[in-house]
């Protein structure tokens, strides 16, 4: 068995049986859910932000053995790494760091995880580049390839660039899968925070036809009176 990473040893010696009971069922882990099999050790979040900043330095081998772990918060933590590491990272090095993210998104497999990270390492990386990649991963038979390639423009939302969110919410509004339904309404809920006539114009094409859940997301900030009108389809 290989020895423990410093960053591991802390980690483990954090762990709360008691916390990870809870969030077991939270993260929907048992058998025939999304995230089934997925094991954790109980660490609460904010310790897992301020832990990282004492391993800041860690490097991309260092992140990858975490993102190997079997347990979720070894994996999270990872994601915090990575996320420390690109924006000080030269070229070279942050496209290290994002192609070890494409070829871990096997690992990136709760939507806790893909929501930490995707917008700034996927996202950031493709601001000023070809974004074909993200239909790519629109297109995947992986619910988290999906929910990544849509949580990632939110970077580009922040930017006020609404195009590629709006496509891929086209992509993903006949998906089957609950998490993909809220991810795409809180995109399109981001974009009507900065853009009340370009996310009604896309909701004007599809609101009679996309997930409930996923209107309901999307039109949560919205005056009681015209949220009621696309509810009943009078808009």
């Amino acid at each position: 068995m290989a020895a423990l990473l410093p960053a591991q040893k802390e980690l483990r010696a954090l762990a709360s049986p008691e916390t990870a009971a809870i969030v077991q069922g939270f993260f929907k882990t048992g058998k025939g859910q999304y995230g089934e099999g997925d094991v954790f050790l109980g660490i609460k979040v904010p310790v897992l932000r301020k832990l990282a900043k004492q391993f800041r330095d860690a490097d991309l081998a260092v992140i990858q053995t975490l993102l190997g772990s079997k347990y979720h918060e070894e994996r999270l933590f990872a994601l915090l790494l990575l996320m420390q590491h690109y924006p000080r990272a030269d070229k070279a090095q942050q496209q290290a760091a994002y192609d070890l993210y494409l070829e871990q998104t096997h690992r990136i497999n709760n939507w806790d995880l893909v929501d930490v990270s995707a917008p700034h390492i996927v996202g950031r990386h493709l601001q000023d580049r070809p974004r074909k990649m993200l239909y790519r991963l629109a297109d995947s038979a992986s619910l988290w390839e999906k929910r990544i390639a849509i949580v990632a423009t939110f970077h580009f939302i922040r930017l006020h660039d609404f195009t590629d969110t709006l496509r891929i919410a086209e992509i993903l509004l006949q998906d089957e899968h609950d998490l993909l339904h809220k991810a795409t309404g809180w995109m399109l809920r981001e974009v009507g925070k900065r853009d009340r006539a370009a996310e009604e114009v896309f909701l004007k094409r599809h609101y009679r036809d996309m997930p409930r859940t996923t209107l309901r997301y999307a039109i949560e900030r919205f005056p009681e009176p015209l949220r009621k009108n696309y509810l009943h389809g009078k808009v």
